[in-house]
């Protein structure tokens, strides 16, 4: 019998992870492929892959501008246009850039998404570094 979950796909775990006692890469499967399908979009700066230089996110171009209403509208724009383009196995519910970490380097992207199917209602949180942490 066919899993009914099995269109939302299975991939390489991210970060890439080894079973230390088999030796074989992890694997992510279903709601946890998308959560970190998403990741990777959002920690992907436009022009990074090679092959790919559309993949990713405008965010990363905004890193050194001033935190104000404008940017933080700009930097939901950004979100949703690169999870409409990359990520057609979920509807964008929410975005919201929140700056209350801002002083700390860090700028919270706070993302509410529906898997289409499933319509499970699902969040992440994303933290933006403005900064290199060190």
């Amino acid at each position: 019998m066919l899993d009914p979950k099995s269109y939302l796909g299975r991939g390489w775990s991210f970060p890439v992870r080894v079973d230390p006692k088999t030796s074989v890469i992890q694997l992510s499967e279903y709601d946890q492929d998308v959560r970190e399908s998403i990741w990777i979009i959002l920690s992907t700066a436009k022009g990074e892959r090679v092959m790919r230089p559309n993949f990713g996110c405008g965010i990363h171009d905004l890193v050194f501008e001033v935190i104000n209403a404008t940017t933080l509208a700009e930097i939901e724009n950004n979100v949703r246009q690169a999870l409409a383009a990359f990520e057609p196995r979920i509807d964008v519910v929410k975005v919201s850039a929140l700056s209350a970490g801002v002083t700390d380097g860090q700028l919270r992207i706070s993302l509410d998404y529906q898997i289409r199917g499933t319509n499970n209602l699902l969040n992440l949180v994303y933290p933006f570094y403005l900064q290199e942490r060190g």
